[in-house]
């Protein structure tokens, strides 16, 4: 399994606008292309999901995900915004690199876990928060995927 099987041109964003957690969340959910009322769901799904614990997992990245009846599979998502805001990371820093991850609360692939995992160890390569920064374009970040076998 690879995470770029996972990604579409169409969800990522390389500019986000949001400045504040809730509408980044907002924001990487309408790259998702769901309809209002489901939109609204998953918000709150994953209001709820952050309220656990942050999903800000340190060096400017956050990977927010939940399980939702609004997807029948497994959906990503990535946005990277300019400058970081305030996320109630574990490392207490700004974030500006988004991870959306949403499934299906039965999946019969189980891949929930595993593209989690998956962007975790991705993001932890020393040299990919830099590589995140400078891509110019959501093919450069899918062929960043590749390179790295993720």
């Amino acid at each position: 399994m690879e995470l770029r099987e996972f990604f579409t041109e169409d969800a990522i964003k390389l500019d986000l606008q949001g400045s504040s957690k809730d509408e980044i969340l907002k924001e990487l959910i309408g790259l998702l292309g769901l309809d209002d009322k489901s939109q609204g769901i998953l918000f709150k799904m994953l209001k709820r999901r952050e309220n656990l614990g942050s999903t800000g997992i340190g060096k400017g990245i956050a990977i927010p995900h939940c399980r939702s009846l609004v997807v029948n599979r497994l959906r990503v998502a990535f946005g990277r915004r300019a400058d970081p805001i305030e996320y109630r990371a574990i490392d207490d820093q700004p974030v500006q690199y988004f991870f959306l991850i949403v499934a299906p609360p039965l999946e019969v692939s189980n891949q929930y876990l595993p593209v989690l995992g998956k962007i975790a160890g991705f993001v932890k390569e020393a040299d990919v928060p830099g590589r995140l920064a400078s891509v110019q374009s959501p093919r450069e970040f899918l062929a960043l995927l590749e390179e790295k076998g993720a």
